[in-house]
């Protein structure tokens, strides 16, 4: 968890006196966008990805199994499991669903909330809460979702079928796929860069939400949606005044998503819209905030639990009859495949150059191949694409089948392609993340972190 005491300022101590001098050449802050603002923000960022990291094998995990089962001679098996109803017969508000869709639209909820965790807190004290520091991220992932839907739509606009439905398919980011191939590279990713890749992803979360939420959206129950406000208010106001009181929360919560579920949005909407709810800022004399407080409780179940079960459900794509040469051809599958590989590399590769070039940004010792790396890395759009293709063709039809065939072609493609990039600059990254982790007056605070310039108020907005 963060530790929010305030670390040491550049100029206090005789430390930050001795480097006084090269700290007055140093560019300035707003110039570093792979620089870390704070001790606080790193280890708050290391805590998320070492448990992302470990969901991301969980969820490559349950996706390797759900494919060896799904082509074996029990693959029937697997359907049956996947279209198995636990309560049939006209369940109210539309809840008469498979376990399939339960996992994506139940459980993906408990990930959405995480995600709206993160969102309000990158905007209220974290990376995002500085315009100066928010637009290198914010630009980046939106060229990296422009990109590849301008890729696939190029590639289907003659297709006809409705094959233009599934343009926002390769938009997405995977961000506990991406850090499981860090782990198993070995990578010492520098952590400016990683925060980079998390705080890009979070945006990336963020527009894929507005994506499905305006484009996937095709019939509304104004009556239910307004409905599912009133539970999502009492929810807020426990929080606004402190009352943690699980036994009143967890039913509030449930009543907001069964009532955006039965509205017609996609239900995993309520899960950002209740991680909105929490409050960020620690209560006068409290320590952390309750945003802190959820997402270490939740992030574990979210990482651990929901995506890799519906990782599990969601890719068991059978390739039996067909095979991988029919997936190779089909106009959509090869769109969703250029748009991961190509469209995502292009697009944050291209637009950090944009701003980097307009801005004069230092790269921090950095180079454009460790920027190739990690817009490799951001191809790999395993759960929220697999989401957006079952809204965009159906859960089941015969082209979401190829297009989980091709999400996983593609993130597999972009996860060995970033593997070989990355792995080359390992040396380099070792030496860089020494120096990081460097603490020479023993006080539990890296050097490198007290030698920060200290930020201005534009850039510690709270």
């Amino acid at each position: 968890m963060t530790d929010p005491t305030p670390t040491k300022a550049s100029g206090s101590g005789d430390k930050s006196g001795s480097s006084k001098k090269s700290d007055s050449t140093r560019p300035p802050e707003s110039r570093r966008p792979f620089q870390l603002s704070s001790w606080a923000e790193a280890k708050f960022i290391g805590d998320v990805l070492r448990t992302e990291t470990v969901g991301g094998g969980l969820l490559l995990l349950g996706a390797v199994i759900a494919l060896i089962w799904a082509n074996s001679p029990w693959g029937d098996a697997y359907t049956d499991l996947g279209q198995f109803v636990p309560w049939p017969g006209g369940a109210p508000l539309h809840l008469d669903v498979d376990l399939a869709h339960w996992a994506a639209d139940g459980l993906l909820a408990i990930f959405f909330f995480v995600v709206g965790l993160e969102l309000k807190r990158e905007f209220v004290a974290g990376e995002l809460r500085s315009p100066r520091r928010a637009a290198l991220p914010v630009i980046a992932a939106v060229g990296g979702m422009a990109m590849p839907a301008l890729i696939y739509v190029l590639i289907n606009l003659n297709t006809g079928d409705s094959a233009l439905r599934g343009w926002a398919i390769p938009t997405a980011t995977d961000i506990a796929f991406a850090l499981a191939v860090l782990a198993v590279i070995g990578s010492h990713l520098p952590q400016g860069l990683r925060a980079f890749l998390l705080t890009l992803a979070v945006v990336d979360d963020l527009l894929a939400i507005t994506i499905i939420a305006f484009f996937y959206t095709e019939q509304v129950n104004f009556l239910a949606l307004a409905g599912s406000l009133l539970p999502l208010l009492a929810f807020a106001l426990l929080l606004r005044f402190g009352r943690t009181w699980w036994w009143a929360l967890i039913p509030l919560a449930a009543i907001t998503w069964t009532l955006m579920h039965a509205s017609g949005v996609h239900a995993t909407i309520a899960g950002v819209l209740l991680g909105f709810m929490v409050p960020v800022l620690p209560r006068k004399g409290e320590q952390h905030g309750l945003a802190e407080h959820f997402e270490h409780r939740w992030r574990p179940v979210s990482a651990g639990f929901a995506v890799p079960v519906f990782a599990f459900f969601a890719a068991g794509v059978s390739l039996r009859d067909g095979g991988i040469g029919s997936v190779l051809t089909d106009p959509v599958a090869i769109g969703v495949i250029a748009g991961l590989v190509l469209g995502k590399t292009i697009g944050i590769l291209g637009a950090t150059g944009l701003m980097t070039r307009f801005t004069r940004a230092d790269l921090g010792g950095l180079k454009w191949v460790d920027l190739l790396g990690v817009s490799l890395l951001a191809g790999i759009g395993f759960t929220v694409s697999l989401l957006i293709g079952e809204l965009a063709f159906g859960a089941g039809s015969d082209r979401d089948a190829f297009v989980k065939a091709a999400v996983l072609i593609g993130s597999l493609t972009a996860a060995m392609l970033a593997a070989i990039v990355l792995s080359r600059r390992n040396k380099v990254y070792r030496r860089i993340s020494e120096q990081e982790r460097q603490d020479r007056d023993g006080d539990g605070i890296p050097d490198i972190y007290q030698q920060l310039p200290q930020p201005t108020p534009d850039d510690d907005r709270r």
